[in-house]
């Protein structure tokens, strides 16, 4: 009987401190999530190249300089005007993209450089002069980079649009034929500084 106890005490003691050491080897379950968009930390990028653009030529307003981030909905404000000797964000905006880059797939767009494509086209323009078109003033598009090169073959240009919304909104704006196009109060404010810069102001867009 004396037996019978001690077995019995001796397997109540092993289980218990198998089932501890059991517990404390299980796995540790790690979950990884994909890291959210920083558009602070683009835009610090981007004005750092940039700036080393502009410190190579002498042709361009270094003192301030327009950021399209399409990284951002187009419901968000991504029209970003940077003033690049106080190192500060002036005005934000919205902005349309080009109908060609829609993918079908919510927040993914692509890009072109083709003529007819109806795509946004990336990388950095050089805003040239104003001219009266179908949408009022609007300012021609120069592009200085391979991936933007036909943009002014492309007439791709800098225009207001009446049915673009001033305030941000849930719901992606209507899209453009691969222009950047703005809201008309917003237009305003850019307008005149672009209007008033002896020399052209750099445009840069990117994703």
């Amino acid at each position: 009987m004396k037996k019978k106890k001690f077995f019995l005490l001796w397997l109540s003691i092993f289980g218990l401190s198998f089932a501890c050491n059991n517990k404390e080897e299980k796995p540790k379950i790690i979950t990884s999530s994909k890291p959210v968009y920083s558009y602070e930390e683009k835009l610090k990028s981007e004005i750092t190249e940039i700036r080393n653009f502009l410190g190579k030529t002498p042709k361009y307003n270094s003192n301030v300089v327009f950021l399209l981030d399409m990284n951002i909905e187009s419901g968000k404000n991504r029209f970003f005007v940077y003033d690049l000797k106080h190192n500060k964000i002036l005005h934000k905006g919205l902005v349309g993209h080009g109908s060609g880059s829609e993918t079908g797939i919510a927040g993914k767009l692509q890009f072109s450089n083709t003529k007819d494509s109806n795509c946004s086209s990336l990388g950095k323009y050089a805003i040239g002069n104003s001219y009266f078109g179908t949408f009022g003033k609007a300012y021609k598009l120069y592009g200085l980079d391979k991936t933007n090169s036909n943009a002014f073959d492309r007439n791709i240009v800098l225009h207001k649009y009446v049915d673009i919304p001033y305030e941000e909104q849930i719901n992606p704006i209507c899209n453009s034929l691969g222009c950047p196009m703005v809201n008309e109060k917003f237009f305003g404010v850019i307008e005149k500084m672009i209007d008033n810069s002896k020399k052209k102001i750099l445009l840069v867009m990117y994703y």
